[in-house]
């Protein structure tokens, strides 16, 4: 299902939401030199978007489960990637943040502290301008700088009461697996320890793989499945196991999809 409007403008501005529409139903265009807007690309976005919802109702309600209980994680498969998408516009490929919007949905179903884990090569700029004032959504990001879209420096760490709630690694070129997860376990762990989420999500891009065409690191398949299994070990800890990842960046078709199974594999135990 197409995720509603209500859902897309608790992160969008409606203004964006209905020029975006307009622009798709005139024949599209382009929001910047990256991100080309066809026809039916908003209708595939709200699915994607729409998908995302669905997950978090399966993992806090069961809700679309078919034993109608809750699902301890779930990864969604869906394209357009969305975490560069801000909340006046789309950009680097990303109509609506998918990512954002999943947590405002659980945050209106009553979750209180959420942390978004994003292991993309490029900084979830979008993602992070959400919450950057908001304290209870923990946003952690390991990005390649300098890169793509500028943002995600280190000190970049929130304002006003969402102060200390965004925490940024940024990683030279050339960072490989072992950089990766001691970065994670060093510098994340510990914040997302003391945050205690209630729900853990994921901005699962792979454009970090060594043979991906847009990144300059060097992150394997077996890198991605051990960063896959330290969220789920803080997930099992601290939020019921309750744990969901939607894929964002990844260029090259066979790194991607090896990535994408060793993922699936280490959150099905």
């Amino acid at each position: 299902m197409p995720a509603p409007d209500e859902a897309i403008t608790r992160v969008h501005h409606p203004a964006y939401l209905a020029a975006i529409v307009a622009g798709a139903e005139a024949g599209g265009g382009h929001l910047d030199p990256d991100t080309i807007v066809r026809p039916d690309s908003v209708d595939v976005a709200l699915l994607a978007a729409g998908a995302a919802i669905a997950a978090v109702d399966a993992v806090l309600h069961g809700e679309g489960s078919s034993s109608g209980h809750a699902v301890d994680r779930a990864f969604v498969l869906a394209r357009p990637p969305g975490h560069h998408a801000t909340p006046d516009g789309g950009m680097g490929f990303c109509l609506f943040n998918t990512v954002a919007i999943a947590a405002e949905h659980a945050l209106a179903q009553g979750v209180d502290r959420i942390a978004i884990v994003d292991w993309d090569v490029h900084h979830g700029n979008g993602t992070q301008d959400t919450f950057y004032d908001d304290p209870r959504v923990l946003f952690c990001s390991l990005h390649q700088w300098p890169w793509y879209p500028g943002t995600g420096t280190a000190s970049e760490r929130g304002i006003g009461r969402g102060a200390r709630f965004t925490v940024n690694v940024p990683l030279p070129a050339g960072s490989d697996d072992a950089v990766y997860l001691t970065s994670f376990n060093n510098l994340i762990v510990p914040h997302i320890e003391a945050f205690r989420p209630q729900l853990v999500l994921v901005s699962a891009g792979f454009d970090a793989h060594v043979d991906d065409p847009l990144g300059l690191m060097r992150v394997t398949e077996h890198g991605f499945a051990a960063l896959a299994a330290a969220c789920l070990a803080l997930a099992l800890e601290h939020a019921e196991g309750r744990l969901v990842a939607i894929l964002e960046g990844g260029y090259d078709p066979t790194a991607l999809g090896r990535s994408v199974a060793s993922v699936v594999a280490t959150f099905d135990g």
